[in-house]
């Protein structure tokens, strides 16, 4: 844990340059645009996205350093020419910074994540302990999504029904920090389809220049029309 700033009986006497720092412009838009930036707690389902918003924030600001264990904190104190010690002022300044960064990291975590780190106080700690803890999880999480891709099915759905659920994994997905190829989605999307689409399907596959995802699905809205009119003929 770190040491306190505050003055103690143990501490040698702080110098008039580290009694006014101050924390600065670039940290107090950091700490007061974090909750705007980032609005969706860190979860189990979007560590990829919440650490790259929490990356280019930092590294906007330059403060990425500071989630990086390898980087050395400044030395607490330092000798004056009588050899007294003094508090060091890059000390104090780094004390004031990591200790805001990362009551604002923090601040973005959900309750469920957030007992992995409430015990620690450097921000590279809480960085490194969220990836360790995280990333295999959400491996874990892309599998087992693009598994239900794999195995997607019409059934009883409507088409608008059968393709957003299809969305929704993709952007799961995305989410999760992986994607999927518009192409692949297509073959999902088809795989999925009932027989009464196989007429359809071929001649999506013959078109000399391939369909867009929302071309496809204006195409699979209107061959859904066609085929229930179709229906309602034979009867």
């Amino acid at each position: 844990m770190a040491p306190s700033t505050s003055s103690q009986t143990s501490d040698p006497p702080a110098t008039a340059a580290s009694s006014q720092i101050s924390i600065p412009p670039s940290l107090k838009l950091v700490l007061s645009s974090i909750k705007t930036i980032i609005p969706t707690a860190l979860s189990n389902d979007n560590y990829p996205v919440w650490r790259s918003q929490i990356l280019k924030l930092l590294r906007a600001n330059g403060f990425a350093n500071h989630l990086d264990s390898s980087k050395q904190r400044p030395n607490r104190l330092l000798q004056t020419c009588d050899g007294t010690p003094s508090l060091n002022p890059l000390y104090t300044q780094w004390i004031l910074i990591y200790q805001n960064l990362a009551a604002a990291l923090c601040s973005t975590i959900s309750p469920s994540i957030l007992p992995y780190v409430l015990h620690l106080e450097c921000c590279s700690d809480i960085w490194s302990t969220l990836e360790q803890r995280l990333q295999a999880s959400n491996r874990s999480r892309v599998m087992q999504l693009k598994n239900e891709l794999h195995n997607v099915s019409m059934r009883n759905l409507t088409m608008t029904q059968y393709l957003t659920s299809i969305k929704t994994l993709v952007d799961n997905i995305a989410a999760a920090g992986s994607q999927v190829d518009s192409e692949d989605i297509i073959l999902y999307i088809f795989n999925g389809l009932p027989t009464t689409y196989q007429a359809f399907k071929t001649s999506i596959r013959t078109k000399r220049i391939p369909v867009t995802l929302d071309e496809l699905y204006s195409y699979l809205l209107t061959e859904e029309i066609n085929l229930a009119a179709e229906s309602h003929k034979e009867q």
